[in-house]
């Protein structure tokens, strides 16, 4: 059964998903409506990108991963590839990144999932935005939240981190807002929430 979380939703995979050992965080969104000159509307391609961001236990950066560098450098964590234009099918991501949870270096104590509008057009208008999180194996949904991209005029969005609590892994929604067209202009937001 998939849980619907909002925005500071925390879960234990451990619980919720035992035996998970291929975790997948996707992102979805549709393409946003824009007026024409006439008064009609149409839809327009935006090129949103996530990112992969691994901390240690000292809260440094140790590693990204992203559209210019889509496997972790220890292999842990693969990004399927960057979509440029947006507006895939609802309920289908149009950008997935894998991780290997036995494989992750025992030095990494928290994985923080992001996205960036490359064009720097805001989050305003594009609709269906959503995060989910699948058991790669198995395909089942573990959780699933929808992103409220309304208001703000952001470029940037902490969306969820998987974290090391205990020994197991835990996975909490953040919807942290922030601006930039990479990963880089949000740690100043991330850093707090790690």
């Amino acid at each position: 059964m998939t849980i619907k979380l909002t925005k500071g939703g925390n879960i234990s995979l451990a619980k919720e998903a035992p035996g998970l050992t291929v975790a997948v965080l996707g992102l979805g969104w549709g393409k946003k409506e824009k007026k024409g000159f006439f008064g009609g509307k149409k839809k327009v391609e935006i090129d949103l990108d996530a990112s992969c961001l691994m901390f240690d236990d000292q809260k440094e950066l140790i590693d990204t991963i992203w559209w210019k560098q889509l496997k972790s450098r220890d292999g842990s964590i693969i990004h399927k590839g960057d979509d440029l234009t947006g507006g895939g099918q609802d309920g289908t991501p149009n950008e997935e990144i894998v991780v290997h949870l036995n494989n992750i270096p025992q030095n990494i104590q928290t994985i923080v999932f992001t996205v960036n509008s490359y064009s720097s057009e805001t989050f305003d208008g594009i609709p269906n935005a959503f995060c989910v999180l699948k058991d790669k194996q198995s395909g089942n949904t573990i959780a699933q939240y929808d992103l409220s991209v309304q208001g703000g005029g952001h470029t940037g969005l902490v969306i969820a981190k998987l974290y090391r609590n205990n020994g197991e892994w835990k996975f909490k929604a953040l919807e942290d807002w922030g601006s930039g067209q990479t990963f880089e202009k949000l740690l100043p937001v991330i850093i707090p929430s790690l």
